[in-house]
């Protein structure tokens, strides 16, 4: 066999099979490419599902934790370290919110959210305890956890996992008059992506997001804007929600704030949100760790200089109008998207979503598919114009065969 079916027949031997990669083995990577280990190089169009919005191997995150990891690790939140403070006084100045919680993967950054919410309902909104409702949208993706996939309506996340978690009510995304008559006096919270990401890169009806908003603050009900795929830069804006000049009470971040490099995530708001919390009740050993609040200060001191937000927003506009032409030739049947973030929704005359990246896989490009006809396209936010171009021609490529 050669290097790559053996390696990925040892995986398939002793790891359990809840993923379905494609057949490539990688072994390094730079910038917006990677290397496999038979030495064939490869365009990086995925980016780590927006974990590395500042690419492989950044000189600045890895400098910065190669610093940290000859300093101190892991305290736990037993004990302070000279990390923390900043990395909250930063994250929450580039929210414009005034506490962090910090976390370390979506999901638990997305569990804290729910309990946030469920907290303040009953402390500070009067709701009745064990009462609190949260409203989400259809087709969300919010993580894996028993609790997130209770209101999910992806079957394949969903089925068998039960029994389900009660006090969530799902309504259709971009739809405001449900999401309006599903709010009732017990409902502590709204849980939206600003754009949905697994579901295909949906972006929502113009007005939506600030009709949220406007209902939300109307009814007493805490906004939460789960920001961990579509923020910090994606979409050239720091926040999706920035699009509609909308700022939730709740911001929910994972993915690239650890720069690809560490999880890193957080929830971050005001403290008459966050400021529901007391000691004990709620926590994690690496939460907030030195090296993650290490790499996590220096992607925000890059996303405060507003050149990664720029050039998604440049590249973006580049990137969405090369694959407007593909949509009408039989190939592509729709295209969606904001800033550096696209989904394609390819003609099944033309093979599913899957075999369009195995074939863009065999000329050099990764990207990856989602429901069956759709594939994602989110190149690293360092990603050059004649790489994107490039990775573009073999779309286009692979399409005509």
């Amino acid at each position: 066999m050669s290097r790559t079916e053996d390696a990925i027949a040892a995986a398939d031997a002793h790891s359990a099979h809840n993923y379905h990669p494609l057949p490539v083995v990688v072994a390094s990577a730079d910038g917006a490419w990677m290397t496999d280990v038979e030495g064939r190089r490869y365009l990086d169009m995925l980016a780590g599902y927006s974990a590395l919005n500042f690419g492989h191997g950044n000189r600045r995150l890895i400098d910065a934790a190669k610093a940290q990891l000859e300093r101190v690790t892991l305290t736990s939140r037993a004990f302070h370290h000279d990390r923390f403070a900043e990395f909250c006084t930063r994250l929450a100045e580039l929210c414009g919110k005034e506490a962090v919680l910090p976390m370390n993967t979506g999901a638990e950054a997305v569990e804290t959210a729910v309990k946030t919410a469920r907290k303040w309902g009953y402390e500070v909104k009067g709701v009745p305890d064990g009462h609190a409702k949260i409203v989400v949208a259809g087709n969300n993706f919010h993580g894996r956890t028993t609790t997130i996939v209770s209101f999910s309506t992806d079957h394949e996340a969903r089925d068998h996992f039960g029994p389900y978690t009660p006090g969530f009510e799902i309504v259709p995304y971009g739809d405001l008059t449900a999401l309006e008559a599903a709010v009732t006096e017990n409902t502590v919270a709204v849980l939206l992506e600003p754009i949905q990401g697994e579901a295909g890169v949906l972006v929502p009806p113009a007005g939506y997001l600030a009709g949220v908003r406007e209902l939300t603050r109307r009814r007493n009900v805490l906004f939460m804007a789960d920001e961990i795929q579509s923020g910090l830069g994606r979409t050239g804006r720091t926040f999706a929600c920035e699009h509609e000049d909308v700022v939730p009470d709740v911001y929910i971040l994972g993915k690239a704030l650890g720069g690809g490099v560490v999880p890193v995530s957080a929830v971050v708001a005001d403290t008459d949100v966050l400021g529901v919390f007391r000691p004990g009740e709620h926590g994690s050993t690496f939460g907030g760790n030195p090296l993650a609040c290490a790499v996590a200060l220096e992607v925000i001191a890059m996303l405060r200089t507003g050149e990664y937000q720029e050039r998604a927003a440049e590249l973006g506009e580049h990137l969405h109008g090369e694959l407007g032409l593909l949509v009408g030739g039989g190939a592509v049947e729709a295209v969606r998207g904001r800033g550096l973030w696209a989904g394609v929704d390819i003609a099944p005359s033309r093979g599913t979503g899957r075999e369009i990246s195995e074939k863009l896989m065999e000329r050099g490009v990764l990207v990856k598919d989602t429901h069956g006809s759709t594939i994602r396209i989110a190149p690293p936010l360092v990603i050059s114009k004649e790489d994107l171009d490039w990775g573009l021609e073999q779309l286009r490529a692979v399409l005509s065969d």
